[in-house]
């Protein structure tokens, strides 16, 4: 059942998703050559604990950790580790989600480590140009399934693969609700889009081969063929006055 949110509601997960931008934000400023994944997630953790908030993704269905960290081939859901450094044209997919007065935000970034190659830089640019093509499509009357067009035909008139394994998410007093968001599809098709809906749109883009495997860990998604993958993400609400994005500062 999709659940539609009251003006209300969408303010108390503007504040949760306020705190993810900032958490996002911040993390930015620490993405250096030599740096650990754990550090980044202990990093998180503290500033959203310091704002009243809890990690949403810690202790979620098992995970380890407050911060998803997805370098290079990783896809979504890498594990922070001490092991981890980054190091010089480096990507890193930051996923970070916040529990904060009964409601959800949701959000993700990838950044550059250092000096990035050609193929690295034009696969950031097309997977968040995915993100607000897709955007542009949340607009009540429209059908679920015209974001997913949209964000698929962004990524493959650039050359890049849409991953199909995971999907976008409706957001709210749960961190997954329904419906699910896919980043494929033909337009036209699944719920009309209304006021009031909440979605976690979230293209996940490689450079190869749209396939991946699930590493050992249980979460980590790597990409098949070890080519790169990027993933950005937002919180949409769906408003009379237009897609807004949540977790934009």
């Amino acid at each position: 059942m999709i659940i539609l949110k009251s003006q209300d509601e969408i303010k108390r997960i503007a504040e949760a998703c306020h705190i993810v931008a900032e958490a996002l934000e911040n993390i930015k400023k620490i993405i250096l050559q030599g740096t650990t994944t754990l550090e980044l997630d202990r990093f998180a953790e503290t500033f959203i604990v310091s704002k009243g908030a809890t990690p949403a993704f810690k202790g979620y269905k098992g995970y380890p950790a407050s911060l998803c960290t997805s370098v290079n081939e990783e896809v979504v859901h890498g594990i922070p580790s001490a092991a981890k450094r980054l190091k010089e044209g480096d990507i890193i997919s930051l996923d970070v989600g916040v529990y904060y007065k009964g409601f959800y935000g949701d959000a993700a970034v990838t950044l550059p480590v250092g000096k990035i190659n050609d193929t690295a830089k034009r696969l950031l640019a097309a997977t968040e140009g995915a993100l607000y093509q897709g955007m542009k499509s949340a607009v009540i009357g429209n059908r679920l399934s015209d974001i997913s067009s949209a964000i698929q035909d962004y990524v493959e008139t650039r050359g890049f693969s849409v991953v199909r394994n995971f999907v976008g998410h409706g957001i709210g007093r749960e961190l997954h609700e329904e419906p699910q968001l896919p980043n494929f599809g033909s337009p036209g098709e699944g719920p009309v889009l209304m006021d009031g809906m909440v979605l976690a749109i979230e293209p996940m883009v490689n450079a190869g081969t749209w396939e991946v495997v699930i590493l050992d860990d249980g979460w980590t998604a790597v990409t098949r063929d070890n080519s790169l993958s990027a993933h950005f993400e937002h919180t949409v609400a769906i408003t009379l006055d237009g897609p807004n994005a949540l977790t934009k500062l």
